[in-house]
């Protein structure tokens, strides 16, 4: 694992951090790097496994993190898919129901954050009655792909 890459994903999610606002519900008890006192942050999620258990894994090459903003209308899905590189993910408005099809569903809420499944295949859809906004930060290198359809 580089340094670089870690480094450029401790970024990334210590400006998501200390954009959380103060009804964050945290997902773990673990305090991650970028909460220290005199620190303005507070801690969404610190783990080392995706929502279903996987170990996370880093892909191979130069270290590259794309960040988006995921929206859905109430009652629309994404494509079943998975992930090539960790992904992490913080529910902005509304709700979504993730199929992770043997293994179950989850609903996430606003305020909410996971490490997403990445080798199991997945969809999502807003189960709420608004529109569904995430922000999805996809940890991995310029050779990885960060989503991968599943036929």
């Amino acid at each position: 694992m580089r340094t670089s890459g870690l480094t450029a994903a401790f970024a990334v999610l210590a400006v998501i951090v200390a954009a959380a606002p103060a009804s964050a519900q945290k997902a773990t008890t673990v305090v991650p790097p970028a909460a220290h006192a005199g620190y303005p942050a507070e801690p969404l999620l610190s783990t080392s496994t995706t929502v279903l258990g996987e170990p996370l894994r880093y892909p191979g090459g130069a270290a590259h993190v794309t960040s988006a903003i995921v929206t859905l209308a109430p009652g629309e899905r994404t494509i079943l898919h998975k992930h090539g590189v960790p992904m992490f993910f913080y529910i902005l408005d509304g709700e979504i129901t993730v199929d992770y099809g043997k293994r179950g569903k989850r609903t996430y809420l606003k305020g909410q954050s996971q490490i997403e499944a990445m080798g199991v295949a997945h969809f999502g859809e807003n189960s709420g009655t608004e529109p569904m906004r995430l922000i999805a930060v996809y940890m991995g290198a310029k050779s990885a792909k960060d989503v991968i359809p599943v036929k």
